[in-house]
């Protein structure tokens, strides 16, 4: 029943592509042209590229209707944009300079020499004019420039920070934690520090002006030390679009990798294809197999291109990623070919190939393509950019292998046909054996009238399979694979969550470093958390909505990540000290409300209450949070943030309050990616399976695919976080796509064991890697090459789709070749399918001795070409 339903779906499939080889082999030019001009024509969408270009952060890198965006949308709902600023309540993360400030040996920043260059550099700053002036573009408060606390501590005056006794982190009301850090304390008294960080805000209503005043703050840092040979600091700087100016300048760095990539596929290509019979070598046809590749590219980007398809920086790796594919697809192709009897027609030819080459070659696609639409149904733009261009381009790559190259393998038979020479194209005297030169070409088996066979398939069939297969080597895999388990299980539980935003910069960039000091220096205090009060019938005077209100806020405070000695910014309970000073009775409805404008207008909470026609619609608070240095802190407080904000909705007067912090926009990130990690791996395994059934004719055996598939991705995920690879939005789809090529290399491996006629285990086991051996070689080296120029790359992004990339590859083929093997030997039931049907047994198809990706067709005989 099961070979039914896969000759079912194979012959009909082969009829087809049979006699549209026969086509294109009678008009090969008109396919070539036509190619070129549909590329051509497509390509043209790249004019669009700039306009499409979609390289927002929070747009492309944070989860599509994340809670904190809707958290955000209710904040900036009830609490406009004050004129009187406070970076306390920003809502975003505001439009602002900022720099650290140390020590040049790592000594106590607090001391006369360094703050006379810290006062002298923030005169610099605030000096700087780019038609506008730091004075007209400040962010103000009272008509005044916010200033730096440090400064106003010590009145810019560098003698006085010698007798300064400063408190910390609160010093005479002003918080300085993320003021001054690296701090060491006597009680609450600060005796040294190691790092100042300086705050230049501005109005984020001009946003014309502003962008011009940090570029120029940007030129003045990156040249400061330049200037100054005698300064005693060292300077990390920031600004409010640096982190997106270095985003968008990563993908320059690697274009120029493309060019190398498209050498290294043309050489791999004619290497795997050279020969040294100057008629039968496949050059032309190697180096078209490539170019066949970048015309997917051109063609299938600019037809999104043309569509309005956002294009993402990390589309940016997908070329290269085709590359490989692409040139695994032209080598089935030429493979087919070079198994057609020479002294037939070159339609006859390429029809034979087609009818062998296609269904595979169209099957294999379709687990590619599907492993990358299932990545659409992640929540993040980038990946799902990442995923349509890349599954289009594998479309465009399947329809050029098939038109393009095609008609390219037909003229190159053409050229054969005429014993011609690959160079020259001039008549070359027949060889006489499989000794070709550079002056005789065109020998083929006598015996056969094939093409002479590649001389490494007997390196699989006459030593590395017997040796595979000896019990003694058995033992030696099964202990090497519970290796490699236990290796990649530990690596797992070892796995970070979420994409640290100094790795959106290049290597080397000031943004890192910046990153770099606040980790060490400034990472004892963590976000000042907003909690929003949104229930429009809360009775803020009643005692006992009260009381529940303080049970919530200290069930914040009692929180590991809060911290429980700076009381929360409460402007509640500031009203209720206003009204025990001036005895009034705050108890009852009307007179809460009738001193509520007054006393926010007095204490500048007037921005924490949104009081409009005699009625509170929402009101806020902040909590301050420490020790937040790791991924894991910042998911665990968000985690511990809004689970509170749920038991306080659950009290018996319920609460009904959101927490809220522009970072956590970012934080979003942590509470979707495991879940949707493991959605799109289920999901995609669970379709890999149904084609593997229809594939194999033998259920158990498409479990072993499932389980070869299972065994990759723990495999890949336990060492990609073993090289310090996250597990963020840029690598969860890599761990989707590494589903469609372990089918590519696990299937076909099983296929070719349960197709084969031999007796025993051990021998199905040699049969099939004598099939398939070299096929997964040159498949892995081909899709490798296509990425390994990404290491290179000074992105983490970039890298990051290279390491997962060569893992993915890497652990597939030891499967294919060493793994599912062994184990298959011990499931002899696997076995039994093809002998019950082996009335008349026939070799099996020819295609599955060159490519992993093959799939067996009983030959036949000459095509009937219309």
């Amino acid at each position: 029943m099961a070979k039914c339903k896969t000759d079912c779906i194979e012959r009909p499939l082969s009829l087809v592509f049979e006699k549209l080889g026969c086509v294109i082999g009678r008009h090969p030019c008109v396919f070539v042209l036509l190619s070129l001009y549909v590329a051509a024509a497509l390509g043209a969408g790249f004019i669009f590229l700039q306009e499409r270009e979609a390289n927002d952060i929070e747009d492309q890198f944070t989860p599509i209707n994340g809670p904190a965006k809707l958290e955000r949308a209710i904040v900036v709902e009830n609490f406009p944009q004050s004129e009187e600023f406070s970076q306390l309540r920003l809502v975003s993360e505001g439009s602002y300079a900022s720099l650290i400030i140390t020590d040049l040996q790592g000594e106590n920043i607090l001391n006369e020499a360094a703050f006379i260059d810290i006062i002298a550099l923030d005169r610099q700053v605030k000096s700087i004019s780019t038609g506008n002036t730091f004075e007209k573009l400040c962010a103000k408060t009272k008509g005044k420039c916010m200033s730096n606390e440090i400064l106003d501590i010590i009145n810019y005056n560098a003698t006085e920070i010698l007798y300064l006794n400063i408190t910390y982190p609160m010093n005479n009301g002003m918080f300085l934690g993320t003021t001054i850090g690296g701090v060491e304390l006597d009680s609450s008294k600060l005796t040294s520090a190691k790092a100042v960080r300086l705050f230049y805000f501005l109005d984020e209503k001009k946003t014309k002006e502003n962008p011009y005043w940090l570029d120029g703050f940007l030129k003045l840092l990156s040249n400061y030390t330049e200037q100054k040979t005698s300064i005693k600091v060292h300077v990390s700087y920031f600004t409010s679009v640096s982190r997106q100016n270095e985003f968008e300048t990563n993908s320059d760095s690697v274009i120029p990798l493309f060019s190398i990539t498209y050498f290294l596929a043309i050489t791999i290509s004619i290497m795997s294809c050279l020969r040294l019979d100057c008629v039968r070598t496949k050059v032309w046809v190697a180096t078209f197999g490539v170019v066949s590749a970048g015309m997917a590219v051109l063609a299938s980007f600019g037809l999104l291109l043309f569509c309005g398809m956002p294009f993402a920086m990390t589309v940016a790796t997908a070329p290269f990623l085709i590359l490989g594919v692409g040139v695994d697809d032209m080598f089935i192709m030429i493979s087919c070919w070079q198994k057609t009897e020479v002294n037939k027609a070159v339609e006859f030819r390429l029809a034979e190939t087609y009818k062998e080459a296609g269904v595979s070659i169209t099957i294999t696609t379709l687990t590619d393509v599907l492993a990358f639409y299932i990545g659409l149904m992640t929540p993040f733009r980038s990946v799902q950019s990442f995923c349509m261009y890349t599954s289009t381009a594998l479309l465009f790559c399947y329809i050029f292998n098939i038109t393009f190259f095609g008609a390219c393998l037909a003229l190159n038979g053409r050229r054969e046909k005429g014993n011609r020479h690959w160079l020259t194209c001039m008549k070359v005297p027949e060889a006489t054996g499989d000794d070709g030169g550079c002056c005789v070409g065109g020998a083929y088996d006598k015996n056969t009238l094939k093409e002479f066979e590649m001389p490494v398939d007997s390196f699989f069939k006459n030593y590395y399979g017997p040796f595979l297969t000896r019990v003694w080597v058995k033992t030696l895999v099964c202990l090497i694979y519970v290796g490699y388990l236990a290796v990649s299980i530990y690596g797992c539980f070892q796995m970070q969550e979420g994409l640290d935003l100094k790795h959106l910069a290049a290597d080397g960039s000031y943004v890192g470093s910046y990153y770099d000091k606040e980790d060490e220096f400034f990472s004892a205090f963590g976000p000042n958390v907003m909690l929003v009060i949104k229930d429009e019938d809360f009775q803020y005077w009643s005692p006992t909505a009260r009381e529940s209100l303080d049970l919530c806020l200290e069930n914040f405070q009692n929180l590991t990540v809060a911290d429980s000695g700076i009381s929360p910014v409460s402007w509640l309970s500031e009203y209720m000290k206003f009204g025990q000073n001036f005895g009034f009775s705050l108890n009852n409805e009307t007179q809460f409300k009738s001193y509520l404008t007054a006393f926010l207008n007095q204490s500048g909470f007037s921005q924490d209450v949104n009081f409009t026609n005699n009625q509170i619609h929402a009101s806020r608070m902040f909590i301050q949070t420490v020790n937040i240095r790791t991924a894991i802190d910042e998911k665990n407080m968000l985690d511990a943030f809004r689970e509170t904000a749920e038991k306080c909705g659950k009290l018996q007067t319920p609460v009904d309050l959101i927490v809220y912090h522009p970072a956590f926009i970012y934080f979003d990130q942590y509470a979707v990616i495991i879940s949707n990690t493991i959605q799109n791996i289920v999901v995609a395994t669970c379709a890999m399976l149904v084609i593997s059934l229809l594939l194999i004719p033998n259920p158990l055996c498409s479990l072993w695919v499932t389980f070869a598939i299972a065994s990759v991705i723990v495999g890949v995920a336990g060492f990609m976080a073993l090289w310090d690879v996250s597990l963020d939005s840029v690598s969860m789809i890599n761990l989707v796509i590494c589903i469609g090529f372990s089918v590519d290399f696990s299937a076909h491996i099983s296929y070719a064991f349960v197709s084969s006629e031999k007796s025993s285990v051990n021998e199905k086991a040699t049969d099939a890697i004598t099939k398939l051996g070299y096929p997964i070689i040159q498949g892995a080296v081909s899709t490798i090459a296509g990425v390994v120029v990404l290491a290179a790359a000074k992105s983490y992004i970039f890298r990051t789709f290279f390491k997962i990339m060569f893992l993915v590859i890497l652990f597939g083929a030891v499967h294919g070749i060493v793994f599912i093997p062994v184990f298959l030997t011990f499931l002899g039931t696997c076995s039994n399918s093809r002998e019950k049907n082996r009335q008349n047994p026939s070799e099996p198809s020819e295609t599955s001795e060159w490519r992993v990706k093959a799939v067996v067709i009983p030959n036949e005989s000459d095509p009937d070409c219309p």
